[in-house]
Order: structure tokens, then sequence, then C-alpha cells
């Protein structure tokens, strides 16, 4: 069985000599936490022959890119310093371009991070304060030529009227980005999932995911395990949050994500299989 070729207003992006042909598929990012506090239970720390395993196994389970992060994006974490983040991820990074065939991102606001990451072979920058932190990491993009994820967060100011906000924030680091020299083509959204929004304010993103297409951008929604999930299903451990997060992943498939960034591939993967099925259409071969 094979899904139909959809033809996508959105023009491919290459990552890491890979084109992605939006709304031909939802493609599966792999969440690879080189830290020794991710909230999910997964962080390596220094283990760098444990990250090669894992990576190996998100992409035996349906990865289309591994997305190594060397900072807990959790709130209330305490923020990393530069060499701290690239003695994490650069390493990594680097074995698994040497070993893997699958693109890399790294997930980091920093630009002189983004840069190290960009040296050892990362294929794609995702700044999870789409600019706001480090507009540098725009022109890190632009230099090596690297698609570049910006996702909106209100973690610095919180705000009552979220998919205005969200879409503001988006709009001004799209503008951003294409100032510093990233091709529009290589620009990736995100609605920041968790990133400064109360429980409600993040159910209301995935519902509405759909008015993110106004921006004429492919969108990536990453809810994977997240507290709002676990406050929903009854304030339960991050153990408990899968089906929680099958759920509004398939919402926001349907709502037009292209990538679901996730800890749990091969479930997402036979999900998203079947959504795009469904969504998409599909043959039997």
């Amino acid at each position: 069985m094979k899904l139909t070729r959809h033809i996508s207003e959105l023009p491919p992006t290459t990552i890491g000599g890979v084109p992605f042909h939006w709304g031909c598929k939802t493609y599966i990012m792999g969440v690879l936490n080189v830290t020794p506090d991710s909230f999910s239970g997964d962080g390596l720390a220094d283990d760098i022959d444990a990250a090669v395993v894992r990576a190996r196994q998100l992409v035996d389970q349906g990865a289309d890119i591994i997305d190594v992060g060397g900072e807990s994006t959790r709130p209330g974490a305490p923020e990393v310093g530069e060499d701290e983040e690239i003695h994490r991820v650069v390493p990594v990074i680097g074995r698994l371009k040497a070993e893997l065939n699958i693109p890399v991102s790294v997930d980091t606001y920093k630009h002189r991070v983004a840069e190290e990451a960009a040296l050892a072979g990362a294929d794609m920058i995702n700044d999870v304060w789409g600019l706001k932190r480090d507009v540098g990491v725009a022109r890190i993009a632009a230099e090596y030529n690297l698609p570049l994820i910006v996702t909106a967060s209100q973690r610095d100011r919180r705000v009552k009227n979220i998919i205005p906000a969200v879409l503001r924030h988006l709009r001004w680091a799209i503008v951003k980005a294409e100032g510093f020299g990233v091709s529009p083509d290589n620009i990736i959204v995100d609605p920041g999932f968790g990133f400064g929004k109360s429980v409600e304010q993040n159910l209301e993103v995935v519902r509405q995911l759909f008015r993110l297409k106004v921006l004429g951008k492919p969108i990536l929604l990453g809810a994977s395990l997240k507290s709002t999930i676990g406050r929903v299903l009854g304030d339960v451990p991050p153990s408990q949050r899968l089906e929680g997060t099958l759920a509004a992943h398939v919402v926001g498939i349907v709502g037009g994500a292209d990538i679901i960034r996730v800890h749990d591939v091969e479930a997402h993967a036979r999900a998203a299989r079947v959504t795009d099925a469904i969504m998409r259409g599909w043959v039997d071969d």
C-alpha cells in the first residue's frame, strides 16, 4: 500500500540532501535529547554511543529527521551555557552524520551553538524561541543554507488572544529570517505548543492549526508528552501521555501539520500513515 501523491502549493524543502515534498505525507521528527534533565526522562547526557544507538532506533521506527537537543526546554529548566551545549550536541551530530543516512536538526536558539552544529554537519536549525532570543541564528541559517524552524513562543510575555499572537510572532520571524538571507523555501513554522501558553491556549493552537496556512510555510507541530497532555488526562506523568499525544498530533495532521516532532516514533509513524491515507488518499499496490 502507498499514499497517492498530493500536489501542494508549497515548494519542496531540501534537508540534508533529501527533498521534503510538502503535502505528500506527514514527516516524523524524532527527538534525541542529549541532556541530563529531559522532562520526558529520555535524556542521554554525555553518552554519545547511547545517543547513536537511540538514533538508530528512531530511524528504524520511521523517523525522517533526528532533532538533537542539548538544553531542556521544559518550563523552569536552567539555561545551559554555550560551551556546555556545544559539548553536548556537536560530538553527537558528528557521529550521526558519519554513521546514519538521515537529516539531522539541532535544537538551539543560540547562534554560536547553531554554527558549531552546522560545521559538524547539522542539516537544519530548530529555534524554539523563533529568533526572539538571538536573531543571529537566522544569519547562521542563511550562511550555511540551512532550513530554519521558527517557533512562536510566549514565554517572554503571556497573551490573551493566542492565535493572533502566534501569527504576529511567526510573521515577524519570517521577515527577520528572510532579511538575513534565509531562502523563503527554507523556513518552517511551529506554533509553539507548550511555549508560554495555557492549557486552553495549547488546545486552541491545535484546533486552529489550519490558520497558520496563511503564512505560506510548512508547519511543524510538537505536542509530544507535554504537560498540557498530562493535565487533560488527569495530571498523569510523561510515561502515560502517549495516547493523548497521538490524539493531538492526529488532529494537527488533519489541520495541516507537515511535520510532527515526537518521542515515540513508531506509534506516530503508524498513526500518521493511517491519517495520511484518510486525508490524502491511498492506493493498494
